[in-house]
């Protein structure tokens, strides 16, 4: 799951104007927002330098909690 509509309507940005802002299509914007296409580190370290956040903040993932083996 990913917050780049929200902060995109927050900041009153077009998928246009986000889309050249990160040198990527707009359609690639779209493809983010609708969680058909999934970041690459680069973009999504570009996306929260943009909107001034991190990564964490914009992009998030739903999973059980493991606990890992202690060593």
């Amino acid at each position: 799951m990913n917050k780049i509509k929200a902060y995109r309507q927050t900041y009153g940005i077009s998928q246009e104007a986000l889309a050249e802002a990160m040198e990527v299509t707009r359609q690639t914007i779209i493809s983010l927002e609708k969680e058909k296409y999934t970041a690459s580190l680069n973009l999504a370290y570009k996306l929260a330098q943009y909107f001034g956040t991190t990564i964490e903040d914009i992009f998030f993932i739903e999973t059980e909690k493991e606990s890992l083996p202690h060593v």
